[in-house]
């Protein structure tokens, strides 16, 4: 069956929505966990393109809706275990290693971090699996901290599967038209990085800014 590859035809066959729709004709709902799962650890394949085709395909019939749901968000738990992992092994050593070498930051801006994630990392792990960009990279965090690996997993799962949902329904019911999801998580996805890279550029501003008042004060 490739009944999938009908919902891409304005998109070359070699292109990532071609490569989703060929593991999910071919291999089903573990088709659409296995490229969940690789978006996780590889961000920069879109979900909102994996997802709201992996809900069209569910409406032709290539696999039920609760398979879709259940292996896309069993995808997702494992790419973020994968990611958790690797933040475990970095380590919080390594990483004030690295931190103290960074130029413009200073050691207690990482503790502070830290203590922040401990008292809210609940809520960054579940929130943060439903915001682009971050619903990847807040496992290595995660890891890094030791949150206990049972809450890490509930978590995720809670949090992948609201966000799945969405995206995996809306391609149910929009059909031929799922595409349009893109669209829109496209655009919330640029929305967030124009906000990382506003909050970069101010924190660099005041930290020079704070450098050169303290190089004027050592002058005078």
């Amino acid at each position: 069956m490739n009944l999938t590859t009908m919902a891409i035809a304005q998109q070359p066959a070699d292109g990532i929505a071609g490569w989703a729709a060929g593991l999910v004709d071919t291999m089903g709902g573990p088709g659409a966990g296995l490229a969940i799962a690789l978006e996780n650890l590889f961000p920069p394949l879109p979900s909102e393109v994996i997802l709201p085709l992996t809900g069209f395909a569910a409406g032709q019939g290539v696999l039920s809706l609760a398979s879709a749901l259940f292996w896309t968000t069993l995808g997702s738990v494992v790419g973020a275990v994968a990611l958790y992992w690797i933040g475990v092994l970095f380590g919080r050593d390594r990483m004030h290693a690295i931190w103290g070498r960074l130029p413009l930051v200073k050691a207690s801006d990482l503790v502070r971090t830290e203590k922040w994630f401990a008292k809210h990392g609940t809520k960054a792990v579940l929130l943060g699996r439903m915001v682009p960009i971050f619903r990847s990279l807040i496992s290595v965090p995660a890891g890094v901290e030791r949150m206990p690996m049972p809450l890490f997993i509930m978590l995720t799962t809670i949090g992948s599967l609201i966000w799945n949902s969405i995206l995996v329904m809306a391609g149910y019911w929009l059909g031929d038209r799922w595409d349009v999801v893109e669209t829109y998580v496209g655009v919330l996805s640029k929305a967030v990085l124009v906000l990382v890279v506003v909050a970069v550029v101010a924190y660099v501003a005041v930290r020079l800014r704070g450098r050169g008042r303290a190089q004027h004060r050592r002058a005078s």
